[in-house]
């Protein structure tokens, strides 16, 4: 990381502390002893030292912008803290685009609370030049950086944002519901450009029913206008309007009634209706109004999406767990992605480090912090031959375990995936929607009828 000469940057001088001192960095108050530099004090070596990187490149803007800006950087014990980043299998997980020269990475960052984060986060190419660009999206707590991975890597990246304090949340569920939510905000938008596409054509089609001018276009154009509408309904009917569709008739084979089925109905009758209009009298039909439908349909539920995603509560285990853990073969240790973790596997964890599965313990003194899966902070002593479960988490030097369990079978996941932990207001929100959707339904349909044998 290169970073700029600067005749500011001295050894740091400690001195106790008398009285109660914010620090400069992230404004906690200091503990036993203050680290003064640059006649400014800090909490510990870790704000000192995002202090001496942004002083150096000429950053400390970061500190105009509001008081006490920065967050308190975790202490990385080990080098190898990031060391799972450069499995080719984990970083096509993470990664957004890559091509010969760039990659695109979104990371999720819990640590970004105001403006100056923002500042220091999209001014990243300060720091390294390697960066050709990072954005931030502040409601939802997430950089999206692009990086030339030639000069700098994946994990380089991560190890600079925690020096920094930064530190991304990497876990599984992380990785899946990314990659799972791309896919379908992808599908959705096309389908939306889709219906919008052939909702402004089939308007522009019927531009002379819209002026009153159509009994003076002769019948042949008049036809030639019906049948390109039903070609550019075509699209919308078969791909736009398929989710509406399928589920309508899930719904039915069950012998039930969601709320999609009214909204199938409406756009099955009016499709139908303009065919006849256009094939049978000549007319122009509503397809204009059919395409409309569908296209405004898409659009809220974009709306409705976003919604839940910013709204969104749901976790599972695969939210606490990491991405990878170190694996030890004989005297060597590699990190690898938890999937590929079996049972038999000996592994190493660290201080601080979540133990995800059920593991012997077979070297080490264990200090397990079970806080997470009974509640209780004070940590459990552990000894060789000792069953130590997953959702632990080490708080003492490293240990070695042997696998006992998949990471799918842990007494931590059975326990999450109980009927007892579900989310009931989800479920009875579902049931009270679809219960009045069939009520609406059936009162439509009645009136429809009854409207239909009257007229």
């Amino acid at each position: 990381m290169p970073l700029k000469d600067s005749g500011l940057v001295e050894a740091p001088e400690k001195s106790p502390v008398t009285t109660d001192v914010a620090c400069y960095h992230c404004g906690l108050p200091c503990a036993d002893e203050t680290v003064h530099l640059d006649e400014k004090a800090f909490c510990c070596n870790g704000c000192k030292m995002v202090y001496e990187i942004l002083n150096e490149n000429d950053l400390c803007q970061y500190y105009d912008l509001n008081e006490n800006p920065g967050a308190r950087p975790k202490a990385v014990e080990m080098p190898e803290r990031f060391a799972y980043l450069d499995d080719e299998a984990i970083q096509q997980k993470l990664t957004d685009f890559r091509d010969d020269r760039l990659t695109k990475v979104t990371f999720y960052i819990p640590a970004i609370r105001c403006s100056s984060c923002l500042w220091l986060l999209e001014n990243l190419y300060k720091i390294n030049p390697a960066f050709s660009q990072s954005k931030v999206d502040f409601l939802r707590k997430e950089l999206s950086v692009t990086f030339r991975h030639t000069e700098i890597s994946l994990r380089q990246t991560v190890e600079l944002l925690a020096s920094l304090g930064y530190e991304p949340l990497i876990n599984l569920d992380g990785v899946g519901n990314q990659q799972s939510q791309q896919r379908t905000n992808r599908s959705l938008y096309i389908k939306i450009g889709v219906a919008g596409f052939c909702f402004g054509n089939i308007m522009l089609l019927s531009f002379p029913e819209y002026l009153a001018i159509g009994d003076t276009i002769t019948p042949g154009f008049r036809r030639f206008f019906g049948v390109m509408n039903i070609l550019l309904s075509l699209p919308v009917l078969f791909y736009s309007a398929i989710d509406y569709l399928k589920s309508a008739y899930a719904s039915l084979r069950h012998r039930a009634i969601n709320i999609d089925v009214p909204l199938s109905l409406g756009i099955l009758a009016m499709f139908g209706r303009s065919l006849i209009e256009i094939l049978r009298y000549n007319s122009a039909g509503y397809m204009d109004s059919f395409a409309g439908l569908v296209f405004l349909l898409l659009i809220g539920k974009i709306f409705q999406q976003k919604t839940y995603d910013n709204l969104s509560f749901e976790r599972d285990y695969k939210s606490f767990f990491p991405i990878a853990i170190t694996r030890k073969t004989g005297n060597s240790e590699t990190s690898i992605p938890l999937e590929k973790l079996e049972v038999g596997d000996r592994v190493v964890v660290r201080h601080q480090e979540l133990i995800p599965a059920d593991s012997v313990l077979i070297n080490g003194d264990g200090m397990i912090d079970y806080s997470f899966v009974t509640g209780e902070a004070e940590p459990v002593a552990k000894h060789s031959g000792d069953l130590v479960y997953a959702g632990g988490r080490q708080v003492g030097s490293a240990i070695e375990m042997e696998v006992v369990k998949d990471v799918s079978q842990s007494y931590l996941t059975q326990l999450w995936n109980n009927d007892a932990f579900g989310n009931p207001d989800a479920h009875n929100m579902n049931s009270f929607v679809n219960s009045i959707s069939k009520y609406f339904t059936i009162a439509i349909l009645s009136i429809a009828t009854i409207a239909g044998i009257f007229w």
